[in-house]
């Protein structure tokens, strides 16, 4: 379990920087099937204490809250003020491959490498994110892909449905897939809508 070394890493703001984001893709990064769009209610979330509540609240994360549960990072979380977290809908688990999930379940330390990969360790401003596409670290230590460029936000290749949540612990978003490092890959090798192809991001 990673849970101690989790604690410590949110508690280093030094240890992950503020998101810089790139325009163009690494000619390395290695291309990976894009994860097919999960259907999705419209979804109404509103901040309802610290993020855990907020979720809890909502009644269509309850796949997630029983991960954070399962993995001991619910407390950890709601002590937190920074961290901004990506959440994916009970319909965004219920997509993983057949057996994963339960899979997951059975291995807590897998399940909360996944889960740590979805959070990061400062508040996200989406309105910062217009017009540009790159990665952020994780607590995990993996990028996540932010994408700002086209007509909607994404995580790697899910799409956010609802963002910039401010709660008592930090920063919602909510995504309609389980996020990985693979989905990181196949989103960096798909060019950017609107990002010019060279020169320095623009300034704020």
């Amino acid at each position: 379990m990673t849970v101690l070394r989790f604690a410590v890493a949110l508690t280093l703001a030094a240890s992950i920087a503020a998101p810089v984001l790139a325009q163009t893709a690494p000619a390395s990064a290695p291309a990976a099937p894009a994860a097919a769009p999960v259907a999705a209610p419209t979804i109404t979330v509103v901040a309802s204490g610290d993020t855990i509540e907020t979720l809890k609240a909502s009644g269509q994360f309850k796949t997630l809250l029983k991960a954070f549960d399962r993995t001991n990072l619910t407390a950890l979380l709601k002590a937190q003020k920074t961290v901004t977290v990506f959440a994916p809908t009970d319909a965004a688990f219920a997509a993983l491959p057949a057996g994963e999930l339960d899979r997951l379940m059975k291995d807590p330390a897998a399940l909360q490498r996944l889960l740590v990969y979805h959070l990061i360790n400062t508040p996200i401003d989406s309105a910062k994110l217009a017009g540009a596409k790159g990665p952020v670290n994780t607590v995990a230590g993996a990028g996540l892909v932010l994408d700002g460029s086209g007509e909607s936000l994404k995580a790697n290749t899910a799409n956010i449905l609802v963002a910039d949540v401010k709660t008592t612990s930090g920063v919602l978003f909510v995504v309609d897939a389980v996020l990985t490092p693979e989905g990181a890959a196949a989103a960096m090798a798909e060019p950017a809508a609107d990002v010019p192809a060279e020169g320095p991001p623009a300034a704020p």
